[in-house]
């Protein structure tokens, strides 16, 4: 595995590789990579001839200074991860050289991105889009792998493609999680060991509630969910919301759509953990 830092060299080694009509993928993370993101990588792999894997955390889409700063930053070990899956390339870029000047442009797929973590983080997304749209136009890739996870920023940066007619396929990925339901992300490594046990309450709930509703309205579901971690020690609910999973705008009843989605962000002591679960699909 190449590990590259800079765009020109990168789209060079990439050159080479299509002129021998290679297909590239790409799989954009911010590193602290896990078994989550393994997969992405591993699937992205098996689907093209080359694998890119951005390691890139990106200070515009943090509305929260004091949360960049604590962002995990583990390149090495992300190498060393990377090159056990099989990507070809690991993009490493400093700031400088992803943001050579400001960004000033602005991104807005409404209702899509005023909703949920739109809401709750403002400018949020129009930083995601920033980097994505980026690392679309540095790497060129035929495919981008993005976990569901991260529900809402698949769905934004699907209409992003769409709108900028970028020449690609979004591939979304399930989510991963630990053998006890914790779904995986980098800022599960911010948790103590108690709080990591609180943690597991949030999808213990979900996939409680995906049995519950078979029986119970919209309404019943959303009070049931946000009850349970109300009452869960070292939890504090930001928001959850049932939604439809196409518009990511609330349901009312499960009549009203085919793809019903709960999607949930919770304080576990400093920690902001995000997760969702299809209750139609």
């Amino acid at each position: 595995m190449e590990i590259v830092h800079t765009i020109k060299d990168l789209q060079a080694a990439l050159a080479a590789l299509r002129a021998q009509g290679k297909t590239v993928g790409l799989v954009p993370t911010m590193g602290a990579l896990h078994a989550g993101h393994a997969s992405l990588v591993k699937r992205c792999v098996a689907e093209n001839d080359a694998a890119v894997v951005s390691v890139f955390v990106n200070p515009t889409q943090f509305n929260d200074k004091n949360d960049l700063a604590k962002y995990p930053r583990t390149l090495d070990a992300d190498c060393r991860l990377l090159e056990q899956c099989g990507a070809a390339f690991a993009f490493a870029p400093s700031v400088e050289e992803m943001y050579p000047e400001p960004d000033t442009r602005q991104f807005s797929y409404a209702p899509l991105d005023t909703v949920m973590e739109g809401k709750y983080r403002p400018g949020h997304f129009n930083g995601v889009c920033q980097i994505v749209s980026k690392l679309f136009e540095a790497v060129k890739p035929d495919r981008a792998y993005f976990g569901e996870k991260d529900f809402q920023q698949l769905a934004i940066i699907r209409e992003m493609v769409r709108q900028l007619k970028f020449p690609l396929q979004i591939v979304g990925c399930p989510i991963v999680r630990e053998e006890d339901g914790l779904a995986l992300s980098s800022r599960n490594a911010r948790l103590s060991a108690e709080e990591r046990q609180q943690a597991l309450k949030i999808s213990q709930t979900l996939f409680a509630s995906r049995d519950y509703a078979k029986l119970h309205t919209v309404a019943e579901t959303q009070k049931f969910v946000e009850d349970a971690i109300e009452a869960a020690p070292g939890l504090r609910l930001e928001y959850f919301e049932l939604v439809d999973g196409n518009t990511l705008q609330k349901i009312a009843n499960w009549e009203d759509t085919s793809y019903a989605v709960g999607c949930i962000t919770v304080f576990c002591g400093e920690v902001r953990l995000i997760d969702n679960i299809k209750y139609k699909e």
